[in-house]
């Protein structure tokens, strides 16, 4: 089979489409023909060695970590996936390697793809939604009680948490460019403000949560923001953030966490059509490479890049 891999960490360079045998399939893991994936930051962060604590040092390195496709064997101990399953998910960080044709995942880290989804769709909104429903579901426990600021609404975690968050009826407001303003009220967003004008003040003790995607807000502004038992939620971790967060009741580092609960969760609204991803381009497994470098290199196209192998 096909994948894209590297054999140590480093540049774009390291990146190469090779042949390589079908993984073997152990227990509690499943092994899934893919038919999709989608390209995330955390690739190239985990490719140029950003991670290495988390990714370790096994080499070669498969690239990519979510994906949709159909289950062609399953390992023992395997007990609610069967063969033939159109499946969505992710794996973990050190399994990686899902721009190949076929692809190892836990059983637990996958969810059932609605028949009415797309492969690219599914593979689009796996480890971005997967990471807001940990952030506002699990940690936050979002309620429609609650007024949500989303930093960043409509990057790819973004849009999935303001999609999420219109799901359990909370007050969004959420920060973009001006001159995405229309396409934020679109998905949902009950007020839009500037990112470039954005200023603490007007929004003191106003949120029970701050969702920041960008990772642009400090701990200081956040706090500012939010009410007396509010939480602030980060998934761009920095040092310092994460040593602060180890001793703070309001602020926390969030990692897209598949459980089932949150995989059941995710399907189900995506057969019912309540979140979508935004797909910016679709491109084949021999197109993969150049693909992830103009993405990593310009920040371009807008919207997720799926990989079909």
């Amino acid at each position: 089979m096909k994948r894209i891999q590297y054999f140590q960490y480093g540049s774009l360079e390291e990146l190469q489409l090779d042949e390589v045998k079908i993984p073997k399939v152990g227990q509690g893991n499943i092994l899934v023909k893919v038919k999709a994936a989608s390209v995330n930051p955390m690739d190239w962060k985990i490719r140029r060695g950003e991670m290495k604590p988390i990714s370790g040092f096994s080499f070669p390195r498969g690239l990519g970590h979510d994906f949709a496709g159909v289950v062609e064997a399953i390992g023992p101990a395997v007990k609610k996936i069967n063969v033939g399953d159109e499946v969505f998910g992710v794996t973990d960080i050190k399994q990686a390697g899902t721009f190949a044709e076929y692809t190892i995942a836990k059983e637990d880290y996958v969810g059932m793809k609605p028949a009415s989804r797309s492969f690219e769709e599914a593979a689009a909104l796996s480890l971005v939604s997967v990471t807001a429903w940990s952030a506002l579901i699990g940690m936050a426990k979002l309620t429609k009680n609650h007024t949500i600021f989303i930093n960043g609404c409509l990057g790819s975690v973004g849009r999935s948490a303001v999609q999420i968050a219109k799901i359990q009826g909370a007050r969004i407001i959420g920060s973009c460019s001006g001159s995405g303003r229309e396409e934020a009220l679109a998905l949902g967003v009950d007020e839009v403000v500037d990112y470039r004008s954005f200023q603490v003040t007007p929004y003191r003790k106003c949120f029970d949560i701050v969702f920041d995607t960008a990772g642009a807000l400090s701990f200081k502004q956040c706090k500012a923001m939010l009410v007396k038992k509010g939480k602030s939620l980060h998934i761009v971790p920095t040092l310092s953030k994460m040593l602060i967060s180890l001793f703070s009741s309001h602020h926390h580092i969030v990692f897209g966490k598949p459980s089932r609960s949150c995989l059941n969760g995710l399907s189900e609204a995506m057969r019912k059509g309540q979140i979508r991803p935004k797909i910016g381009r679709i491109v084949s497994l021999n197109e993969g490479i150049s693909a992830f470098a103009e993405l990593e290199q310009t920040g371009f196209p807008k919207g997720k890049l799926v990989i079909v192998p």
